[in-house]
């Protein structure tokens, strides 16, 4: 039974890959969404502000809209470099395996998807 078990493990490995595969790329697909929608908000206060420069109330909301959807960027973002293992620093920039708390090269704390204050929407 010890190749069957290989051969089965391996089935495993692979379906594992393939679906890791689909989730980055559904991730990806989601992350550009939101950039796209954000310079269309950009382009929406724009004009929103040539029209009506003294509408600070739409402008404000615009601003709101923009920075909910960094926020889930970011999330999502987090999630894509959980799957394939590692952290980003966000103080250096520097890609940290996931199993550690703090950077390797500044010592900084590193997000964590269960901590509120990183993702908050």
């Amino acid at each position: 039974m010890g190749i069957l078990d290989k051969v089965s493990g391996a089935g495993r490995n692979v379906s594992d890959k393939t679906k890791n595969m689909s989730e980055l790329s559904n991730l990806k697909r989601k992350i550009q969404y939101e950039n796209d929608r954000i310079m269309e908000i950009f382009s929406d206060m724009g004009q929103s502000y040539y029209k009506n420069p003294e509408d600070l109330d739409t402008l404000k909301s615009y601003c709101d809209d923009i920075d909910t959807r960094r926020r889930r960027i970011k999330k999502m973002k987090f999630e894509y470099q959980t799957i394939k293992g590692y952290k980003t620093c966000p103080k250096c920039g520097a890609e940290v395996m996931e199993k550690f708390q703090f950077c390797g090269v500044c010592g900084s704390k590193l997000p964590d998807l269960n901590d509120d204050d990183d993702f908050a929407v």
